[in-house]
């Protein structure tokens, strides 16, 4: 798993949202500065964002960007599987598995590629935005997830 320079933007500018939540709508300028980002890449982001139903955009004068849930109901999973897709060094889970189903010979590999791809997603997927602002003190520890969107994840195999 690589994380793109757009992915490490993306989580850095919902921290900056995190921080700020309680403060309503944020312009994108605001954002940027705060989160030393180039503006014109960060409203291709926080609108790839919107459209993940991630955070919400606020129209006119007090308009900006804002987070649609609360800090510690968004894992960063969420945001790096949408800006960066699957957490598998190769292709996602389930092609992983039909890997290692089709080929004995490399079965070995594909099920290292497997684990690591599982550790990677049980910390991303136990981890929210308000742990990263909170300089990761409550980070959930190796406890599983609860809730609709992670059983979602778990049957997509992402």
């Amino acid at each position: 798993m690589k994380i793109s320079q757009k992915g490490l933007y993306a989580l850095q500018a919902m921290m900056t949202l995190a921080r700020r939540h309680e403060q309503g709508a944020i312009k994108i300028r605001d954002i940027a500065a705060e989160s030393d980002l180039p503006e014109k890449f960060l409203e291709l982001i926080l609108l790839e964002l919107k459209n993940a139903r991630i955070v919400d955009s606020v129209r006119g004068a007090r308009g900006g960007y804002q987070l649609r849930r609360a800090p510690s109901e968004i894992p960063l999973s969420d945001i790096i599987r949408l800006v960066d897709g699957p957490l598998a060094p190769m292709g996602d889970a389930e092609q992983l598995r039909g890997m290692i189903a089709k080929d004995a010979d490399h079965r070995a590999l594909y099920e290292v590629f497997l684990a690591v791809r599982d550790a990677a997603a049980k910390i991303l997927e136990n981890t929210t935005v308000a742990d990263l602002i909170s300089g990761g003190k409550s980070r959930k520890g190796s406890g599983a997830k609860s809730g609709a969107a992670a059983t979602k994840r778990k049957a997509t195999g992402a």
